[in-house]
């Protein structure tokens, strides 16, 4: 999506290789498992001089609850191994719905019931399974306001992407 539009539109997307650490994690805890789990990945994979090939991102299975089950890292060039707490995942090929939120990530469920809305219209069935890819680097932007996130969930049923 080259263009910020919180509009959710219909993609498909490609198989991307990942770098992930994975856990049941509660989620006022989810901060700090990012920040832990995006740092073992960086370090895993330039031990193996292996480059991410995108933004961070986290893969969420099932909707969350108190706690979420999650995987964190990067999509990552094929020659990673996995290496102690990191291993080599996959983000799906998938017909999906994304859109790219403006803002704190505590307002990204207005831009998850984006989607839904869209979804629900078509007679679509969300996948128990989403991801988002985060665009700005809160260390640097300092204001919430500008963060972006691309939210990328999968459909289970409904007409395809021709």
């Amino acid at each position: 999506m080259s263009t910020l539009d919180p509009t959710p539109r219909r993609i498909h997307t490609p198989e991307q290789p990942t770098a992930v650490v994975r856990e049941r994690v509660p989620m006022k805890e989810l901060t700090d498992f990012f920040g832990r789990a995006f740092g073992t990945v960086m370090a895993a994979a330039q031990a193996q001089n292996a480059s991410p090939a995108g933004p961070p991102f986290a893969l969420y299975h099932g909707m969350p609850t108190d706690t979420v089950d999650v995987e964190a890292g990067f999509p990552i060039t094929p020659n990673f191994s996995a290496a102690d707490s990191v291993r080599s995942g996959v983000l799906p090929e998938s017909d999906a719905f994304e859109a790219v939120h403006k803002g704190p990530y505590d307002t990204l469920e207005r831009t998850y019931g984006l989607i839904l809305e869209r979804m629900s219209a078509e007679g679509i069935t969300p996948s128990d399974t989403m991801w988002e890819f985060y665009l700005s680097d809160p260390e640097k932007q300092l204001d919430p306001s500008t963060w972006q996130t691309r939210v990328v969930w999968p459909i289970e049923s409904g007409p395809k992407v021709a």
